[in-house]
């Protein structure tokens, strides 16, 4: 099966996009243009290319920091680190920026989402004409469909017609727009697209991470969870542009809270090729990218920087690199023997990588989302919590290096660590502080520096080990730690399924036998318990809590938590602002943090939000309304309340 690399980006408004042609080769061949007409779909060649490139248009989205920062920082996951940026800080409502038309990037998507959309407009348009299968149109109407369900719940109500009519392939550049309204989105667009993409996109793909009947269904069953708690509007959180809560097809929320159910149920019953992996760590170990769990992703390859996307050995932070994972990650290259040598390099392993500190996470991370690290594997298949010693990879043939309590540390094993146990017995002298360069502390017979997770804060936290590089091509040196990471970006899980059904079985959706809230929560659960490797131990394991993980779900199940188990399955990974965002939970879930702040300070601090109503929509990026020609009176209606000047 070929599978899909490109450097293609698409373009703005009327016209559209680099294209591809397919070859008999393993990969799509590009075909790279300075500019292109409106007949380029005119030709099977070019609609087919116009498919292709909607796959390269996912690394504009995922994996670029500043987008990804928009997902995370302000939530219950994170909030800013020591070396963030006002990108950062803003995002974070603690005070410390402000959130405006011009800072906020969620700027990245609308730019990348409109002119995706336009081209999917094209291709739906012109493929039967030029002989194209319904198939392979179908997997436009996804992309369609994708993008438009990303940007509702990321700015409300958006337009429809992109200057030629509603879902109409735009020829005439044009400087006015009229948003619709959050019903219509759904109804006239998201809906109808991915139904008519279920019915006609294969169980298999037909390039390896090609969508399939399987990825149309999991954002059919989440658009129609989502729209059901926008109906519901347990919160009385304002709708942007202003319109009844009124489905326009006649329908109510429990309506479609039962629809999301029966649609994630079919998926878990129909997999094709897909499924859960047998533990959480597998999911998400760099070695086992692309498996059967993930259904979406955006890909790249250490193999070649054109169809990479990016350099491979230096990244300079801007998309399509993907560079999510520096982002919550800290400099761990700080420590210190007791005998004063750097010990730990940067390499392109996934434990490591290059660190940004821009991102951190809150103590109540460690506190309440991973409370159980015994039973549960993921907080280890999570984080990296251990640091060994990697001292060869920078040339250094030291046999062995003085640590802490005097003891004597060999080459990879640890140097630093974060421990959960025994927190009240660590000892922060002020020698200790000063050799490990960290601030850290000693335990009587242990080799390794620590600090509790008590201590964490923004400086030294334990970094996002998901998101990770992984390279085959390091050799017996540091590799390219400095370039943007060669996995894929995965975008959606098989495992997602199960959440959402329970989310909308909590909502009052009938369930079927054997599928209800706790029944789905408790297969992610029993996988939780599983474990085939331990990051801290740095090797393979085999041990099975399964028992204990499902025997610990309360026997009933609400939504807090659901939204529990949604951070501790997908912490990190860009969707927790949706998941507070639809339930109207954010305030709750996040207007207070605790954390420390420099490095050796080992006081925590309640910081507090202010997250208004308006908040929970994006504004409108000042790009966007700076590009039209309109009157001040006319954008100002356009743009999103609490956002106006």
């Amino acid at each position: 099966m070929r599978p899909i690399f490109s450097k293609i980006r698409v373009l703005g408004t009327a016209a559209l996009a680099l294209f591809l042609t397919a070859s008999c080769s393993d990969i799509l061949d590009e075909q790279p243009r300075s500019s292109y007409d409106p007949t380029f779909f005119k030709t099977e060649k070019g609609v087919e290319g116009g498919v292709t490139s909607m796959y390269a248009h996912l690394r504009y989205i995922y994996g670029q920091a500043y987008y990804y920062n928009s997902c995370l920082t302000g939530t219950d996951e994170a909030t800013y680190g020591f070396s963030a940026d006002g990108n950062f800080k803003d995002a974070d409502l603690s005070g410390v920026g402000n959130l405006t038309a011009t800072t906020s990037r969620s700027d990245a998507l609308w730019g990348t989402a409109f002119s995706n959309i336009n081209t999917a407009n094209g291709v739906i348009e012109n493929g039967a004409e030029v002989g194209v299968s319904e198939s392979l149109i179908s997997e436009a109407r996804f992309f369609r469909a994708f993008d438009y369900f990303l940007l509702v719940q990321t700015f409300g109500g958006v337009p429809l017609d992109l200057g030629s009519g509603e879902l109409k392939f735009n020829i005439t550049p044009t400087r006015t727009s009229v948003r619709n309204t959050v019903p219509e989105v759904y109804t006239k667009a998201i809906f109808p697209d991915l139904l008519t993409a279920i019915e006609n996109l294969p169980a298999n793909p037909r390039v390896t991470g090609g969508v399939t009947k399987t990825v149309a269904r999991l954002h059919l069953a989440k658009a129609y969870l989502t729209y059901a708690w926008w109906l519901k509007n347990p919160n009385n959180i304002p709708t942007y542009p202003e319109c009844q809560r009124i489905d326009p097809d006649g329908h109510d929320a429990a309506w479609y809270y039962q629809q999301a159910y029966d649609m994630a149920v079919t998926a878990i019953d129909n997999p094709g090729p897909f499924g859960l992996q047998e533990s959480f760590w597998m999911v998400n170990a760099g070695p086992n990218d692309r498996n059967m769990e993930i259904l979406l992703y955006a890909d790249h390859t250490q193999e070649d920087e054109f169809y990479n996307g990016g350099s491979l050995s230096y990244g300079g932070g801007g998309a399509p690199d993907n560079f999510a994972g520096w982002m919550m990650n800290w400099n761990y290259t700080d420590a210190h023997s007791a005998d004063g040598q750097a010990v730990i390099n940067r390499i392109a392993e996934q434990c490591y990588g290059r660190p940004w500190t821009r991102m951190a996470p809150p103590q109540g991370v460690f506190t309440k989302t991973f409370a159980d690290k015994v039973n549960d594997s993921r907080y280890d298949g999570t984080f990296t919590t251990v640091y060994r010693g990697n001292w060869s990879t920078a040339g250094q043939n030291w046999e062995s290096v003085t640590n802490a309590n005097g003891m004597k540390v060999k080459e990879r094993e640890p140097i630093f660590s974060f421990v959960f146990e025994d927190m009240d017995k660590i000892i922060y002298s002020e020698d200790a502080a000063t050799k490990s360069n960290l601030g850290a502390g000693t335990l009587p017979g242990r080799a390794d520096w620590v600090l509790g997770l008590d201590a964490v804060g923004r400086y030294v936290y334990p970094a996002l080990w998901k998101l990770g590089p992984y390279r085959t091509d390091n050799g017996t040196g540091a590799g390219q730690p400095n370039a943007g990471s060669t996995r894929p970006y995965n975008i959606a899980k098989f495992s997602e399924l199960y959440l959402i059904a329970a989310e909308a079985a909590v909502e009052g959706a009938t369930t079927q036998a054997g599928k209800s809230a706790r029944d789905l929560v408790n297969v992610l659960r029993a996988r939780a318990g599983r474990w085939t490797y331990s990051n801290a131990e740095y090797k393979n394991v085999d041990r099975d809590f399964s028992a204990e993980m499902t025997a610990a779900t309360p026997a009933t199940i609400d939504i807090n938590y659901i939204l529990d188990e949604r951070s501790r399955e997908f912490y990190g990974e860009g969707y927790r602002w949706f998941d507070l965002v639809r339930t109207q939970k954010w305030n709750e879930y996040a207007d207070t943090y605790v954390i420390c702040n420099g490095k050796g300070d080992h006081n925590p601090q309640t910081y507090n939000r202010t997250i208004e109503a308006f908040h929970y929509l994006r504004p409108i990026p000042q790009g966007q309304l700076d590009g039209m020609e309109m009157t001040k009176e006319e954008k100002m209606a356009y743009q999103n309340p609490g956002y106006r000047d």
